[in-house]
């Protein structure tokens, strides 16, 4: 078997199994660089040592965290095709990802937060900052999450992230007021929680990243904001206001504990204060 068509069959099977679209979309990259690297030659002409050397030329322009994820691919992808049999032996088997540090989470303070919240400009934008800080959510759940999974009754949603697994999650009062209110004032009959401002339709990924910049540049605050830091500000806020580390786990759906562990190490509030409390 070729290497294009063992992508196609492989992207096929994990599209049934439940990958996202975002993962999907990643790997189809990998694959394509992997593919113009080795030609579209067949499978088991490809050893470890090739790819061995694949990587090490890659390492000289990506970052670890980059590089981590090609080789995460790669195992995904050569432990498939042993495991379906189209290789007789898996030749990423022994290669191992790079050791990374840990890097503490980047957040915004209150201060910040506040800022955000009085450059947002329409119903849109304060809805929009407001259910990201709210709920904590990934960018693409709320991109995927449609109107008829909010439930006013408890102020929460049902949100569907990563592994295709669902979660309950919720936001507060001001979240509910510019929601509703975003809501009212649209007329089109897309199912989409956020739609685009012009021929409404589902708003992208790219196009949410779009308006949160957008509101950081008249907010003026002097650092790179990202939809994702908002979601590191959520889960510092919860532990800073004494939430056990299981119930961050549980609201911003980690499957592993130790992604949630980190949050631990931040320089909050709380940590200042237990140590005061304790030295």
């Amino acid at each position: 078997m070729l290497l294009s068509k063992a992508w196609e069959t492989y992207e096929s099977d994990k599209r049934i199994e439940g990958f996202s679209p975002q993962t999907l979309k990643a790997y189809k990259l990998q694959s394509t660089l992997l593919i113009r690297y080795f030609k579209d030659v067949k499978l088991d002409t490809i050893s470890t040592g090739q790819l061995k050397e694949y990587l090490a030329k890659s390492s000289e322009t990506l970052k670890p965290s980059s590089l981590a994820h090609r080789i995460r691919f790669m195992k995904s992808f050569f432990r498939w095709l042993h495991e379906e049999g189209h290789i007789s032996k898996n030749p990423a088997a022994k290669i191992k990802e790079p050791k990374a540090g840990k890097r503490i989470p980047k957040f915004l303070t209150e201060f910040e937060i506040e800022h955000l919240r009085e450059a947002c400009s329409t119903p849109m934008e304060k809805s929009l900052f407001e259910f990201m800080f709210s709920t904590g959510c990934r960018i693409g759940e709320i991109v995927s999450l449609e109107k008829n999974r909010i439930n006013w009754s408890n102020r929460s949603a049902i949100v569907r992230g990563k592994g295709d697994k669902e979660r309950e999650v919720y936001f507060n009062i001001r979240c509910e007021i510019w929601l509703k209110r975003y809501l009212d004032y649209r007329l089109d009959a897309d199912p989409a929680i956020f739609v685009t401002e012009r021929y409404p339709h589902r708003m992208s990924i790219a196009q949410m990243r779009y308006i949160i910049k957008r509101i950081s540049n008249r907010a003026q605050i002097n650092k790179s904001i990202h939809p994702h830091q908002l979601r590191h500000s959520y889960a510092t806020q919860l532990l800073n206001n004494g939430a056990p580390l299981e119930v961050i786990q549980s609201l911003l759906g980690h499957e592993k504990s130790e992604t949630t562990r980190i949050y631990a190490q931040l320089s909050g509030s709380l940590r200042q204060e237990l140590y005061r409390k304790y030295f």
